[in-house]
């Protein structure tokens, strides 16, 4: 079994697709082995506890730099043994530090079809409110690897979605979870553990 980390902020919804699909054996080789969240009050670590996962709150201390952030992240990570990392409604940017040691074995959920609505800024409803201003009519869920670039790393795995007449940023955010994400990252992650299993690169 490859230990995963999943890097939270918040609710938790993909970290709970995760948790499912490894109840459930779809996770393969995959062992969610430790969820960090830079929050204390995130609701994932609840989720976590009670899926019996290990947990780690991580803040930013006042005045920390980025790299300082990562070095502590990095060690945490190594700890554990981590094999891969998710990113799952993670608010913070990894400083350059972290990338570099867990180059192509870091992963993002985004919730749209890369590269539309993405990049800095572009995150949670801001970025369902930015396609329904647009007026497009297919948007989705990219799951891609983490580099430098916020979004701007190779895409694995990406799922279309219908927008509908009417619907608010909250009703397409729900669909693109339920239809996308949550369907998107689990796969995904077992994809990856098998290939790092072989040696293959992402």
């Amino acid at each position: 079994m490859l230990a995963v980390a999943v890097l939270v902020s918040g609710g938790g919804t993909n970290l709970q697709a995760l948790l499912d699909a490894q109840a459930r054996s779809a996770l393969g080789n995959a062992r969610i082995a430790l969820v960090v969240s830079n929050r204390r009050d995130a609701y994932a670590l609840t989720r976590a506890s009670g899926a019996g996962v290990e947990t780690a709150v991580l803040e930013r201390g006042r005045g920390e730099t980025p790299e300082a952030y990562g070095e502590r992240l990095i060690a945490l990570l190594k700890e554990h043994g981590i094999a891969l990392t998710v990113l799952a409604g993670f608010m913070q940017i990894l400083a350059p530090n972290v990338i570099d040691a867990y180059r192509d074995r870091i992963v993002n959920v985004h919730p749209s079809l890369i590269p539309s609505f993405c990049g800095a800024g572009f995150y949670g409803l801001r970025v369902h409110r930015a396609a329904l201003e647009r007026g497009v009519k297919v948007t989705g869920a990219t799951v891609h690897l983490v580099n430098e670039v916020p979004d701007g790393g190779r895409i694995l795995a990406q799922k279309a979605v219908e927008v509908r007449e009417g619907d608010t940023p909250e009703a397409l955010q729900r669909r693109v979870m339920e239809e996308a994400e949550w369907v998107l990252l689990p796969s995904t992650v077992a994809w990856a553990v098998r290939r790092l299993e072989e040696g293959l690169p992402l």
